[in-house]
């Protein structure tokens, strides 16, 4: 069966202790999400460092997320990567974990053509029966899933939604104009402009900043789906200053930072990346006071 799905996700951080996964916080950040109305989770996305966990940690960190929630929100499994036969893999292996759905970013580094791109997520499409995310982040990855690509492979059954993080506001429209579905779910990547992106036939966010504000994210995304999007806006500018602060750096340096202030889990990174920097952390502390958030 494949879900529908809608609303404000938050892209989980993956908690660490001695380098290891720290299953204690990150049940404490999952129902902490719960408790605050979150609509779903995305584990093992770019917040959650898949590009430094192992196979078997990835299998780790998505079986403790559907195991914690137990069915009372949706998962949706991050299983990108740069390989085609290597994500189809994990996604088979994901599929009997309790999931969802699962979400596949763009295959970075190797640059693909728009054919081969969809090319890639036919394979992953047709060797799963559960739904597939899109994911597409060019900053991250270099390529672009351009908007005609993606109304193509929307035609696929199991293919349900875009996590689009470009920040363009033009892509919701484009592809709106292209899609012969209304079934498909168009999800904002971008914290600053997912108001913007509701108000352009958007129906959610996968965000960072709901690792810290679920609440307010959620209050604000409910605001946009009753159509107040003066009173979503007026929030949303106050969020503004986190939303900033948490890309001082690169994610989710600031928002582990975040979090640790907040006693929720350490904010240890893997390498390449490295703890925020001093100037850096006292600006996410000041940011944290004056939302009263410590």
């Amino acid at each position: 069966m494949v879900t529908k799905i809608h609303g404000m996700f938050t892209a989980l951080v993956t908690p660490f202790k001695n380098d290891k996964i720290d299953e204690s916080a990150f049940e404490k950040l999952i129902e902490h999400q719960i408790k605050s109305g979150i609509h779903g989770l995305v584990p093992c996305g770019s917040t959650g460092e898949f590009a430094t966990l192992e196979d078997q940690e990835i299998l780790q960190v998505i079986k403790l997320c559907t195991e914690i929630t137990d069915k009372r929100i949706p998962v949706i499994a991050g299983i990108g990567t740069n390989n085609t036969a290597k994500t189809i893999a994990l996604a088979q292996a994901v599929s009997g974990l309790g999931v969802d759905a699962v979400m596949a970013v763009v295959p970075y580094y190797n640059k693909p053509s728009q054919k081969g791109l969809y090319e890639h997520y036919k394979a992953i499409h047709d060797a799963i029966n559960i739904g597939l995310v899109l994911y597409n982040v060019p900053s991250r990855t270099v390529t672009d899933l351009l908007p005609a690509t993606v109304a193509q492979l929307a035609k696929l059954p199991r293919i349900i939604a875009l996590k689009d993080a470009t920040a363009n506001l033009e892509r919701p429209l484009q592809i709106l104009n292209q899609l012969q579905r209304a079934d498909f779910t168009l999800l904002s990547g971008d914290d600053a402009t997912f108001v913007a992106h509701n108000a352009n036939g958007g129906h959610g966010s996968i965000s960072v900043a709901s690792n810290v504000v679920p609440t307010q994210m959620v209050q604000i995304q409910n605001l946009c789906q009753q159509g107040k999007y003066n009173q979503a806006l007026e929030l949303h500018r106050k969020l503004l200053p986190l939303y900033d602060v948490l890309f001082c750096e690169s994610n989710p340096v600031p928002v582990k930072y975040a979090l640790e202030l907040m006693g929720i889990c350490s904010n240890a990174v893997r390498l390449p990346l490295w703890e925020l920097s001093d100037v850096n952390k006292e600006r996410v502390k000041n940011i944290l006071k004056s939302l009263e958030l410590i």
